[in-house]
C-alpha cells in the first residue's frame, strides 16, 4: 500500500532525465536475465508458498485480509529537489471486517527543510484518510482468474493549512476529497519457473473547497481571505515484482499522474486575488527490493523518481517501509 497519495520542486532536468533512463534500463534488463533459464532441463515451477512478499512501492493489493487480522505498513521518505527537503511518513493500518471488506486508517506526518526560507518549525500532521476496499475476484491460477477489488478513500482535513507562521508548516489540504480505485493482481511463471506478479492501480479523486486565511499551503499571504478549489486527479500505476528467492524480491513500479487546475479565489490588502495552478502531470518510476524475515514481516527499501513534466518538479524520493501481517 503506498506513498504516491500524494507526497504533494527545481532542479537540473537534465540529470532527472538521466536518473529516470537508467533506472528504467537498469530494471527492464535485470528482469530479462533473470528470467532466462538456467539449465536447458525444464526448471522446477516456483510454489506460491515458496515467495514471500511485502509489496511494491506504490502499487495497493487487491487482497482482502481474513477477518480479525490486521495489517500495518508504515512508510518514511525524503522528498528531495535542489532546495527542499520533505521529510514525511505514512502508516497504511488495515483490519479484515469481513471476508472481502477491509478496513483502514492512513496517518500522515510532515517536516519541510528549506534552504532558500524558514523551515516548519515542528513536526506536523498531515490530512488522515479512511479507507475501504473490497475484493471482488481471488486469484485463480488454474483458470487464470487475477485478484480484483474496488476502493472508496476519504481525505479528512486534519492537517494544518491556514493562519500560518511560516509556509512551510502548512501539511494538509483544508478540503475533503475522495478517491475511487481498481485494483488488480497476478502471477506468472517465467522461463526459469519463477515468480513474476503483476499489479494495475487505477484511481481517481475528487476534492471540495478549501476555507482560507492567511498564509497558508496554497501560497497565500497575510490578511488573505477566500477560498481554494484542488482540482481532482486520475492516476495509474503498473506494480511488477520478481521472486529472486524465497525471502528476497526485486521491484518495480510504473506511475502517471494527471491532476487538473487548482483554483484560488479571494481577497488580500493589495485587492482582489484569482490565482490558477495547474493542471499538471507526473511520470515516475519507483524500484525497489524487498526482504521478508517470515510470511508476515518484511521490509521495503527503494525510491521514487519524478521527471520534469508539465507543471511537475523532478524530484528524488528514497523510502524505506515495515510490513507486518498480525
Amino acid at each position: 500500500m503506498h506513498i504516491c497519495n500524494e507526497i504533494k520542486a527545481e532542479g537540473t532536468n537534465r540529470m532527472s532525465d538521466i536518473s529516470f533512463k537508467i533506472c528504467t534500463a537498469a530494471g527492464i534488463l535485470a528482469l530479462f536475465a533473470l528470467a532466462r533459464p538456467a539449465a536447458a532441463d525444464a526448471p522446477v515451477r516456483q510454489s506460491l508458498d515458496d515467495a514471500w512478499w511485502t509489496g511494491p512501492i506504490i502499487a495497493n493489493s487487491p487482497n482482502a485480509l481474513p477477518p480479525g487480522d490486521g495489517y500495518i505498513e508504515s512508510y518514511a521518505y525524503d522528498v528531495r529537489t535542489p532546495r527542499a527537503d520533505s521529510f514525511g511518513s505514512s502508516t497504511f493500518m488495515l483490519y479484515g471486517v469481513t471476508k472481502n471488506f477491509t478496513l483502514g486508517l492512513i496517518p500522515v506526518f510532515g517536516y519541510n527543510r528549506l534552504s532558500h526560507a524558514a523551515s516548519s518549525s515542528r513536526v506536523g500532521v498531515g490530512d488522515l484518510s479512511v479507507h475501504a476496499q473490497y475484493q471482488l475476484t481471488r486469484f485463480d491460477a488454474k483458470s487464470g482468474m487475477p485478484a480484483m477489488a474496488v476502493s472508496v478513500e476519504e481525505s479528512l482535513p486534519t492537517g494544518k493549512y491556514q493562519h500560518l507562521n511560516r509556509a512551510s508548516d502548512g501539511q494538509g489540504s483544508g478540503a475533503y476529497a475522495t478517491s475511487f480505485g481498481f485494483y488488480a493482481q497476478d502471477v506468472f511463471w517465467l522461463p526459469n519457473g519463477r515468480i513474476l506478479r503483476s499489479r494495475i492501480n487505477l484511481s481517481a479523486s475528487f476534492s471540495g473547497t478549501a476555507r482560507i486565511g492567511g498564509v497558508s499551503s496554497y501560497g497565500t499571504s497575510a490578511g488573505f481571505h477566500g477560498t481554494a478549489r484542488p482540482g481532482g486527479a486520475m492516476s495509474f500505476d503498473s506494480g511488477w515484482e520478481y521472486s529472486l528467492t524465497k525471502r528476497w524480491v526485486a521491484a518495480m513500479d510504473f506511475y502517471y499522474r494527471h491532476g487538473n487546475r487548482t483554483r484560488v479565489d479571494g481577497t488580500d490588502p493589495a485587492g482582489a486575488v484569482h490565482a490558477r495552478f495547474g493542471p499538471s502531470d507526473t511520470f515516475a518510476v519507483a524500484p525497489a527490493i524487498e526482504y521478508s524475515w517470515t510470511p508476515n514481516l518484511g521490509v521495503l527499501v527503494g525510491a521514487r523518481f519524478i521527471v520534469p513534466g508539465r507543471n511537475t518538479r523532478p524530484s528524488t524520493t528514497p523510502i524505506v517501509a515495515l510490513s507486518a501481517f498480525l
